[in-house]
């Protein structure tokens, strides 16, 4: 896809949502010697992680992010024009994980909603696709959602996978503006090409119960994912930054999907991005896919300068092979704000 840009968009706010259970890797994994957990995990930079257990869903962490942004907002929810649900892990094939969470928010019947089947490359799409029925006219408020529990088709025993994942869901708040504001950029890109690369290849319709419990769980190409970032990420940075006619310096913070902390090091060293532009947040929780861009921003200590806008790029990349980045403002009386989600009881705790 060629570049493209937008128009009229304000961000007013992120909400993001973790589950209250924390694993630490180090003291509470039993599949692995320590050796070999001290390997992953320096490499990976992922000390803990934050799991959802057997009775959390995408839904409920985005729905619990999207009601607390709501109510931070003073948003009505009978304002809210479009509701985009980006996910890999929805709660049934259908309906629309949007639908559900639709009726959960108590949102009113023009309310377009609808789910976008991207994995880490899918916040900056969904952005995109806000940002796009803003400009368009009729939509005046839009809910992105993004949420993943990737822990629940992690197999424990596969060491390449099992260290790395959190679960997490966001809220991100979109509105059209009637004053002038910075156009945003985007530049999105796909290779399907390399599909298997990472996949679950049974529980679809494709293989819709597969004897093989290995298959219902995630495998990926570790080797072949690593060399397509280090690949496509710093094209994609130097692609964007051209379109939009903007120099590295013009951005404020590069927001980079939280894959692995050695592969966000190697392309900051290649592109000689200063680390205090780039927040990494997987110490703490781990790779959440698509969602860990709306989470660094609302756990990476972003520094607000007053009444100015900061300038983002962020930047999502793997499963599918997808990539993709948006080059947006952060509006300075923009909410970010995360939540915790009960495990057990699903409600909402500060």
């Amino acid at each position: 896809m060629t570049m493209v840009k937008t128009s009229r968009a304000r961000l007013a706010g992120i909400c993001s949502c973790v589950p209250t259970m924390r694993f630490d890797n180090l003291t509470d994994t039993v599949e692995f010697s320590n050796e070999e957990i001290r390997k992953v995990t320096g490499m990976a930079g992922v000390a803990a992680r934050r799991l959802a257990g057997d009775s959390v869903c995408s839904s409920d962490l985005c729905s619990v992010a999207a009601q607390r942004l709501l109510h931070t907002l003073a948003w009505e929810p009978a304002s809210i024009d479009a509701l985009i649900m980006v996910t890999q892990t929805p709660d049934y094939f259908l309906p629309s994980t949007a639908c559900v969470v639709h009726r959960r928010l108590g949102l009113a019947d023009h309310c377009a909603a609808f789910d976008v089947g991207l994995g880490c490359s899918g916040y900056p799409y969904g952005i995109w696709l806000a940002a796009m029925m803003l400009q368009g006219g009729g939509v005046r408020r839009a809910l992105v959602l993004h949420g993943e529990t990737p822990t629940r088709f992690s197999d424990k025993a596969d060491r390449s996978v099992s260290l790395l994942f959190g679960d997490a869901g966001s809220a991100t708040a979109l509105e059209a503006s009637d004053h002038q504001c910075a156009d945003w950029h985007y530049a999105l890109h796909s290779d399907g090409s390399a599909y298997e690369s990472m996949i679950i290849e049974s529980g679809g319709f494709r293989d819709r119960f597969g004897a093989d419990p290995r298959k219902h769980c995630v495998a990926m190409n570790g080797a072949l994912i690593f060399n397509f970032t280090i690949k496509r990420v710093p094209a994609l940075i130097d692609e964007t930054l051209t379109g939009a006619g903007v120099s590295m310096k013009d951005v404020d913070y590069f927001i980079f999907h939280q894959s692995n902390q050695y592969i966000i090091k190697h392309v900051c060293s290649k592109k000689s991005l200063p680390l205090e532009k780039v927040p990494i947040i997987l110490k703490e929780f781990g790779n959440t896919g698509g969602v860990s861009i709306p989470l660094t921003l609302t756990e990476g200590g972003l520094t607000r300068p007053g009444d100015r806008a900061l300038r983002l790029l962020l930047l999502g990349y793997g499963v599918g092979l997808s990539w993709g980045s948006a080059l947006l403002s952060l509006d300075p009386k923009a909410v970010l704000e995360r939540v915790e989600l009960d495990n057990t009881k699903k409600e909402e705790s500060a």
